[in-house]
This record gives structure tokens, C-alpha cells and sequence, in this order.
């Protein structure tokens, strides 16, 4: 009986660690920045050009604007977790050779972004995007597509429910933090755990704009019931499409499939 009880209680000792585990690190299980960028557009034969952004609480941002030689309209890029957008030239390239100007903007704490990430934060830095572009560059919003992928999918549909672009593409997106964390942790109550939202699927309830959803049923960080979930969440002007391969190469090994439907969502759109 004694070593039944000692049995037990190490049990609720791991147990109470892995709790405390998730709760304290939460935010280093969701943020991987990387703050050296390894590349530039340049290296992928793409002139550029560097941009300061000032958020709301006077943090300073940094991006690229690639512009495209007669563009048809502007995608604002939200990248995910991890890296930084040195680490995007790929899907940089693909946009352009679609004949769209890219934006895509470091997230504060990422790249050369001053600041700590937080979910509020990434909030504020959406809209600092936003009003570059329509603002400084004065783009009319309805020449605006909003593409964010995984992570920045949930930030890039927060800013299109509170603006209204010509379209949003979210691409293997999940659709809330607790709805990850219950699928990671489904032995853990996350939901009292959580300190993060980034609730996707109530953020395109409300969004005025069309939406095109790509997920891979391969994707093995974001399952691809996240994906449907975001999809049936939208109102009714939305498109859903399947690709091929993993959570990060998805929309490479799709190829021409990713690029035709999504330039073909995009032409529909302008």
C-alpha cells in the first residue's frame, strides 16, 4: 500500500510540473523569432525596399516592400512563428511572379523589430502594417489582399475583421490557441490554463470580405480539422483548398495547383 501511495503522489508531482511548465512557458512555446536575417530579396534576384514602421506604443518595425512591375494589388504577408521574413523569399518570389507588390513585415522581437512578441503586441503591429499601406503609400484597401500563414493567419484575420480588404488567405491555420493546446495537451486543462487567445475562428465570423482557406490534410503541426474549423466559422463568401505536403512546404510541393487556385481567388477578388 505504501509504495501504492508513493506511486501516486509522484504522479501528481509530474503532473503538477508539466501544469506549471505550460502555464509559465507558454509564450516560448508559441514565439520562435530569429533575429539575424539570412537573406534578402536581392538574393532571389528582387529589388526591394527597407521600411520602419512606429506601432501605437512607439516600437519600431522592420519590412520590405517588393514591388511588382504593373502589380494588380498589394499582398500585406503575415508570416509565422518561427524565423523571420528572411525566411518567406519562396512564397516572396510566388506572389510576384503573380504580379502582386509583397509586404511582409517583421513582428516585434523578430528580425531587426524592437520589442518582446505578445499577442496584444502583434495586434498593434498588424494595424501599424495596415496604415502603411493605406496611409503612407495611400493603396486603396480594396486593392489589400491579407495573406498570413499558421501563426499569422490568426493575425491576419483579427486585422481583416476589423478593416475590410478586397480578400484574406489564411493558410494552414488553426483556430484558436486552446483548441491547439487541447489537441497537444488533451490530459491538461488549457482552458483554464491558456494566457493566449489568437481566436481565429472567432475572428472571421465577422469578417466583410472574402476568404480562400488552404490546408494540407499532410500538415503535421496544425492537424487540418483546424483548417475546416476556420472554414465553417466564415460566412458564406469563402473558398476551401486542399494541397499536398507538410505544415511548411505545403505550398512548394503543391506547386502549380497552389499557384493557379490562388491566383485565380485573387483575380475574382480585383
Amino acid at each position: 500500500m505504501k509504495a501504492v501511495w508513493k506511486f501516486l503522489l509522484l504522479g501528481v508531482c509530474l503532473y503538477a510540473g508539466l501544469t506549471a511548465l505550460v502555464y509559465f512557458r507558454q509564450s516560448s512555446l508559441i514565439y520562435h523569432p530569429v533575429r539575424d536575417l539570412s537573406a534578402t530579396p536581392q538574393h532571389i534576384g528582387l529589388s526591394f525596399e527597407d521600411v520602419e514602421l512606429v506601432t501605437e506604443d512607439e516600437l519600431r518595425l522592420h519590412g520590405w516592400f517588393i514591388a511588382s512591375e504593373n502589380a494588380r494589388a498589394t499582398v500585406l504577408f503575415f508570416h509565422g512563428n518561427a524565423g523571420n521574413i528572411s525566411h518567406r523569399l519562396n512564397s516572396i518570389a510566388i506572389f510576384n511572379r503573380m504580379n502582386l507588390n509583397v509586404f511582409i513585415f517583421d513582428y516585434r522581437g523578430y528580425g531587426q523589430s524592437q520589442g518582446r512578441a505578445t499577442e496584444e503586441g502583434s495586434y498593434r503591429d498588424a494595424e501599424a502594417a495596415w496604415s502603411y499601406l493605406t496611409g503612407s503609400r495611400g493603396i486603396d484597401a480594396a486593392n489589400i489582399i491579407v495573406f498570413g500563414r499558421s501563426l499569422g493567419s490568426s493575425i491576419a484575420a483579427w486585422l481583416a475583421s476589423r478593416h475590410r480588404p478586397a480578400a484574406l488567405i489564411l493558410e494552414s491555420s488553426f483556430s484558436s490557441v486552446t483548441s491547439m493546446a487541447q489537441r497537444l495537451y488533451p490530459f491538461l486543462p488549457v482552458k483554464w490554463l491558456a494566457k493566449f487567445d489568437y481566436d481565429t475562428r472567432s475572428y472571421v465570423s465577422t469578417i466583410a470580405c472574402p476568404l480562400l482557406v488552404v490546408h494540407s490534410k499532410n500538415d503535421e503541426i496544425v492537424p487540418y480539422a483546424e483548417g475546416r474549423q476556420v472554414f465553417d466559422a466564415a460566412p458564406a463568401d469563402k473558398r476551401f483548398l486542399d494541397i499536398r505536403g507538410g505544415h511548411n512546404d505545403g505550398f512548394l510541393v503543391s506547386g502549380r495547383a497552389y499557384i493557379e487556385n490562388l491566383s485565380a481567388f485573387i483575380d475574382d477578388q480585383l
